[in-house]
């Protein structure tokens, strides 16, 4: 089943391919790439814990045990697990303790999903970071995956620097500086942009 865009992908599309002749090439040549969403929240931010620092094919390994494990996926039943079962998924004491971490955050309020829609981007990404083991780029691959947030421009980002140096700066790998300037041309759609930039060099659509 064909997955259903945010509803600004297409005026964003049309705007990009307006504005930018390289964004306009990208969106022709991937005219199925849908950003995709997991749903859950929690799942969501537990799954990027579990997958920091190893392959996927690790990662859906062990994500596979523990989602196994857990029977359901969800704050109150991870805490409630020994840590020790646990890290009989494959899971390192650290990921171990960050996702804890993470349950105890949803458990008490201190990450709140209700409150999302009423907060801007940086407001959403202090929340989010304040949860051992969830630094920045995470925070912006959530916002960018699971709340859909149309104007994400991830300047950490591995991918998207090896994407503009291939296509807008002759090989040249950008600083964050300059990633930081140009993405201005593709406000307010960096969302879009960015994800058509992956997709040139991986044409694999993801889901984080």
């Amino acid at each position: 089943m064909t997955a259903r865009p945010p509803d600004y992908w297409h005026a964003a599309c049309s705007e990009l391919t307006a504005a930018d002749p390289v964004m306009a090439g990208l969106i022709a040549r991937y005219p199925d790439c849908v950003l995709g969403n997991r749903g859950d929240p929690f799942q969501t931010l537990a799954r990027a814990i579990v997958g920091q620092q190893i392959s996927v094919k690790a990662a859906d390994s062990i994500w596979a045990r523990f989602a196994a494990l857990m029977e359901a996926v969800a704050p109150a039943r991870l805490v409630a697990l020994d840590r020790d079962t646990l890290a009989t998924c494959g899971l390192s004491r650290r990921k171990v303790e960050y996702l804890v971490d993470l349950a105890g955050h949803f458990i008490d309020g201190r990450v709140e999903p209700s409150r999302w829609k009423r907060m801007d981007d940086e407001d959403v990404i202090a929340e989010l970071v304040d949860v051992r083991g969830i630094g920045r780029w995470t925070a912006e691959m959530f916002l960018i995956f699971n709340l859909q947030r149309p104007d994400v421009w991830p300047v950490d980002d591995i991918g998207l620097q090896k994407a503009v140096a291939l296509h807008y700066l002759e090989g040249v790998r950008p600083t964050p500086k300059v990633l930081r300037a140009h993405g201005e041309r593709h406000a307010p759609w960096r969302t879009v942009a960015t994800w058509y930039l992956w997709r040139s060099l991986d044409p694999a659509v993801v889901q984080y």
